[in-house]
């Protein structure tokens, strides 16, 4: 089972984890990794919490999330939009995933399922513990490339990877 390939210039880093139950939205770590990922590595970066606002309408962003409780046919039109386009980015257009999981992450669906997509189909995912480790499941540990507990030490591993070569500025 192979992915159909894209264009090397095209990819991204997948950034996943947790939006739903995040007290943030899950927005600010993506902010730290984005900036060191596009400043650092030269790459591009997805966000899904910026592109799941792009692809719902006004109304669908106000209210998809409690239409999943009180109507359930109206819901599924945009969770499923913003599930295919999600895995579609990970599976098509992802160098690699950057990863955090944390007692937000375990509460939803999204992030183990494209940690699991990436590791059926060889895409590198490097995951960033929020908790310690004897409270992640076997699974997920299992589809990670590598696991970090904290971001400096995955912001050290990937400038001595070969990701860092990308990069034209310092």
């Amino acid at each position: 089972m192979t992915p159909p390939a894209a264009e090397p210039d095209s990819k991204h880093v997948y950034l996943a984890g947790a939006i739903e139950y995040a007290p943030d939205g899950g927005k600010g770590w993506r902010k730290r990794v984005e900036a060191f990922i596009t400043t650092h590595l030269g790459l591009r970066v997805f966000n899904p919490c910026i592109n799941e606002v792009a692809i719902l309408t006004p109304e669908e962003n106000q209210h998809f999330r409690r239409w999943k409780s009180e109507d359930r046919p109206r819901f599924l039109n945009p969770i499923r939009r913003i599930i295919d386009h999600d895995l579609d980015q990970v599976l098509n257009l992802t160098h690699f995933i950057v990863c955090y999981w944390d007692e937000h992450a375990i509460r939803g669906a999204g992030t183990a399922g494209e940690l699991t997509l990436a590791y059926r189909f060889g895409i590198p995912s490097y995951v960033v513990l929020g908790m310690p480790a004897a409270q992640v499941s076997s699974w997920t540990l299992g589809c990670a490339t590598e696991v970090f507990g904290s971001f400096d030490e995955l912001e050290a591993f990937l400038l001595k990877s070969a990701w860092a070569g990308n990069a034209t500025t310092p």
